[in-house]
């Protein structure tokens, strides 16, 4: 038997045994949710799916809630059956399959929540972000002062990992620094940059932060002053990811009870223009460099 069809066979021998994930990341339920998109689009059953794979419907149920991983082979296979011909699209969903590289994020694992993973996850395999902030400085834009005093504020139940918290931001931040950074657009009410979350000297060091990453090549920093017009987002917290393809794309906002991750075709798009829209409001960069100068000298 050739050895590539018995490598490709062990391996999905491999999965079968595997026992199914009880917390399966972000990344590998939004990987299970465009299998399972992609089988509907073919109007096909689980049971029909299965029994093209040669599997069972347990099998491609497991799949589709991310309980299980998927090899190259049977997802290609899979894309075959449900005749998708965006091969692109075939393709990065093999890279989220198939990738076996450890996130530095997953050393945090059982200490943190998972939501927090996943966001650094988000982050790190971005294409391009942009961030809507109204009154919160953006994470991967704060500084280690401006975090102690925003984490010890907010009495958190988990207030004995604030170390961890903090540590766990501030490597967050290095997307930014890497050789290949995402480009990266924020643009943040001035409500965000006058409010002193922590002392004046705290204040005034994450202003000159913000004003020192907005020098990054790739970074964007612009300003909704108080006095613009029109603006009516005050509750807006938002990540817009981008993804290798546009139908990848994820949307993140924080809400009172934790994050929340949206991928559907409408909500993309209502977030696409909603930010757009507060983007054309903002101040152009430069501008907005003068205003952050403007606050931090009244400081």
């Amino acid at each position: 038997m050739n050895r590539a069809i018995v490598a490709v066979t062990s391996r999905q021998e491999r999965e079968e045994r595997m026992p199914p994930r009880t917390n399966p990341t972000a990344r590998q339920m939004r990987l299970a949710a465009e299998l399972r998109k992609m089988r509907e689009r073919a109007g096909m059953t689980v049971r029909e799916a299965g029994e093209l794979l040669g599997t069972g419907p347990i099998q491609i149920s497991h799949i589709e809630a991310g309980r299980i991983g998927v090899s190259e082979e049977r997802l290609r296979r899979l894309a075959d059956n449900y005749r998708c011909t965006d091969g692109e699209f075939v393709d990065a969903l093999t890279a989220m399959a198939t990738e076996r590289v450890r996130g530095w994020w997953e050393s945090y694992r059982g200490a943190l929540g998972s939501a927090l993973l996943d966001i650094a996850a988000l982050e790190w395999h971005a294409h391009a972000m942009r961030t809507l902030e109204v009154v919160h400085i953006p994470g991967l834009l704060q500084v280690e002062s401006h975090m102690r005093a925003l984490f010890s504020y907010a009495r958190l139940a988990v207030s004995d990992h604030i170390d961890e918290l903090i540590d766990f931001r501030l490597r967050r931040r290095e997307v930014l620094d890497r050789d290949d950074p995402p480009e990266y657009t924020a643009t943040i009410h001035e409500a965000a940059l006058r409010m002193k979350v922590g002392d004046r000297r705290v204040a005034r060091e994450q202003l000159e932060y913000i004003l020192e990453r907005s020098e990054l090549p790739g970074v964007t920093v612009r300003v909704i002053p108080f006095a613009v017009e029109g603006f009516a987002g005050m509750g807006d917290s938002v990540i817009y990811v981008t993804g290798p393809l546009p139908r990848l794309d994820t949307v993140q906002i924080d809400q009172v009870h934790g994050s929340v991750f949206l991928d559907g075709e409408a909500q993309l798009e209502h977030y696409r223009h909603r930010l757009s829209a507060a983007e054309q409001l903002a101040l152009s960069c430069e501008e907005s460099r003068d205003f952050i100068h403007h606050i931090a000298r009244e400081l």
